[in-house]
């Protein structure tokens, strides 16, 4: 079994689709637009989702008191000290990006989109942040420059969402997924395993979940318990099961045999702030995660999509 299009790899990596439609390897800046999340403004709640860190995800971006185009310079001074490109992705990454005023919004975007380095956007938000000024605007940006739109699921099942507080049930995630692709906005839907009271058969039912959805991507992610979080005082007053670096990898490699063939893998491990990690610590060691994972599948001859059934199959519109 052969897939030349994957780079040598056996799924279809967001690193494979890059260099397939750009010619070449992008990085990603990532980027604070100021915005904050009805989960935590009282609007929905307050805090957030229980796993989810002060900088809400955005732990990585510069300072939402630079303007947009000074936090796109720092963040390529930073990746110029290790890595030569001269394009990037603008990544929007911190809370929810979609959330705010429209006109605000489109001045930042747009601030991004025309930024001469930048050659795509990539904004991270809640399925129920995408009124239909918003899906205008992002339609606006995407004919400027490529875009992907990154949607927080997590999960499919209630039960343990309500236990984590995402804030919203399965069908306003339907609604805004069909709503992007209704305007052929590409979807990057997030999930993470190992959320506390989840069995694997329940983690494989999300994954499978997205075979029927019109989505261009997945990232997948180890749960990472961190400190100053409501899920980090629960771990740390009584402790729940983590993966070990042998269970994760054993199962990360079954949920990409359950995912179809043409879902780009835009990520397969996590980054959590190593100041604010209290478990799982191996993840740390994001070069030895990948290493493991790639070992395994080449022992196990193992492909993306191998355990996709024919019927489960939904094939993006061209």
């Amino acid at each position: 079994m052969s897939h030349p299009n994957w780079h040598g790899k056996r799924f279809y990596s967001f690193d494979s689709y890059i260099k397939e439609h750009f010619g070449k390897k992008l990085y990603k800046v990532s980027l604070d637009a100021g915005c904050t999340c009805p989960n935590r403004d009282g609007t929905l709640g307050f805090g957030g989702c229980t796993f989810c860190s002060a900088e809400g995800s955005g732990d990585f971006a510069s300072s939402s008191h630079q303007s947009i185009t000074e936090q796109i310079e720092e963040g390529i001074t930073l990746i110029a000290k290790k890595a030569e490109t001269d394009q990037y992705i603008a990544y929007f990454q911190a809370f929810t990006s979609t959330y705010g005023p429209v006109e605000r919004l489109r001045s930042m975007f747009l601030e991004a989109a025309h930024h001469p380095k930048i050659a795509a956007i990539s904004i991270g938000t809640r399925p129920d942040c995408l009124p239909n000024e918003i899906l205008s605007l992002l339609e606006e940006i995407m004919s400027i420059k490529p875009l992907f739109i990154e949607l927080g699921l997590q999960t499919i099942h209630e039960e343990t969402a309500k236990h984590f507080h995402r804030g919203y049930e399965l069908d306003i995630f339907e609604d805004a997924v069909h709503a992007l692709s209704n305007r052929q906005i590409p979807i990057v839907v997030h999930l993470i395993l190992g959320l506390p009271g989840e069995t694997k058969q329940q983690m494989l039912e999300s994954v499978s979940y997205l075979n029927h959805l019109p989505i261009h991507g997945v990232k997948l992610s180890m749960l990472h318990v961190l400190s100053g979080t409501q899920m980090g005082k629960e771990y740390e007053q009584n402790p729940f099961p983590v993966f070990s670096l042998e269970e994760y990898v054993d199962f990360l490699i079954l949920c990409l045999e359950h995912i179809r063939e043409d879902i780009v893998i835009h990520r397969i491990t996590g980054d959590g702030p190593k100041d604010l990690l209290i478990a799982p610590l191996w993840s740390t060691h994001k070069r030895l995660v990948l290493n493991t994972i790639a070992h395994e599948m080449k022992i196990r001859n193992s492909y993306q999509g191998t355990r996709v059934s024919i019927h489960e199959e939904y094939r993006f519109p061209s």
